[in-house]
């Protein structure tokens, strides 16, 4: 389908866009019978979906983070696991590992066993609880795609997404996030606290004896072939210049870079921050009902995709300034 998208054939572009708002509106409605508000969070989590990424919640507990994941994966017809993270768990734990089985002639053989990271769908619960040893073994079927155990080298089956919760009060038992990690997400979603009007919703779905049975209303091919119209989505030259020099900003010592951003910023966005930006606005432009990227796309996400790729120095932390306000700074 990619190789036949294109401005130039704009019948097809129209319903290929069409397509994919119709996809999208389908999973949202039906992870919505579940999840009560927080749209702009279910957005974010189906556009890395969408876009092949993955994603980062961050938020206190009871916000409904792990639900909101396992309704996504019960709203589609994928594989999906929970590994619900701890300081002891070991990366075997995750993977799987070789054990001793018995064969049909009475002898015994080495037998693959497969962790929960072979599955479609990864719930990866409060994983800055894992050990940087396990939080490695996770890393490389993020960029990878594929599982190393012993000399064998195992494919992930597409579509593969990684989905991790985060706590950000709690500090005590916990590994944070090495940099090379973090810059693995399309995204990092600060989910809060519901609206008040809610909170009415929350209470009458989970303290009654009804129980919400989701159904399933797309299914892994339909995935694959959405991802398909995401990357055939163009991209006009002065934006994709907005976007490097955007990324560029918030990268102390450049020319593009604010004052301001100079003191306060260690590290800026890495290249990935560009990859990530473009296919995230592909993905919102699809939304929005047009075949290519525009500025205010860019603009919209860059929030989410940018404030896990920035580092606040001492200085900036003391005068109380977050990544959220240094890309403010640079949108400016």
């Amino acid at each position: 389908m990619s190789d036949t998208l294109t401005v130039d054939n704009p019948e097809m572009a129209r319903e290929a866009a069409a397509e994919f708002r119709s996809v999208h509106a389908s999973i949202r409605a039906e992870v919505a019978r579940m999840i009560v508000g927080q749209d702009a969070t279910v957005d974010g989590v189906l556009a890395a979906l969408f876009a092949a990424g993955h994603v980062l919640l961050e938020g206190v507990p009871g916000l409904g983070k792990t639900l909101l994941v396992s309704s996504i994966g019960e709203a589609i017809d994928l594989t999906f696991s929970r590994i619900q993270f701890t300081p002891d768990m070991m990366p075997a734990d995750i993977r799987g590992t070789n054990v001793l089985t018995e064969d049909e002639a009475g002898g015994t053989k080495l037998e693959f066993q497969a962790g929960p990271l072979v599955a479609n769908l990864v719930l990866a619960d409060e994983i800055n609880r894992a050990t940087p040893r396990t939080q490695a073994a996770l890393l490389e079927s993020m960029q990878e795609k594929q599982i190393s155990v012993g000399n064998r080298t195992i494919k992930l089956e597409e579509p593969f997404c990684v989905m991790a919760t985060q706590n950000p009060v709690e500090q005590e038992g916990t590994y944070p996030l090495p940099e090379a990690q973090l810059d693995r997400f399309l995204f990092k979603l600060v989910v809060g606290y519901p609206a008040e009007n809610d909170y009415r919703t929350i209470l009458r779905r989970t303290t009654s004896n009804s129980e919400v049975q989701l159904n399933a209303v797309s299914d892994a091919a339909t995935i694959l072939r959405m991802r398909q119209v995401v990357r055939a989505v163009p991209v006009p030259e002065h934006v994709e210049t907005e976007a490097i020099q955007l990324v560029m900003a918030t990268q102390p010592g450049n020319k593009y870079t604010p004052s301001m951003i100079n003191e306060v910023v260690s590290l800026g966005a890495s290249p990935r921050g560009v990859q990530s930006l473009i296919l995230a606005g592909k993905v919102r432009a699809l939304l929005e009902g047009r075949f290519a990227v525009a500025g205010e796309d860019l603009r919209a996400v860059a929030p989410d995709v940018l404030r896990h790729r920035i580092l606040v120095n001492f200085q900036g932390m003391s005068d109380g300034i977050t990544a959220d306000d240094v890309i403010q700074e640079v949108l400016k």
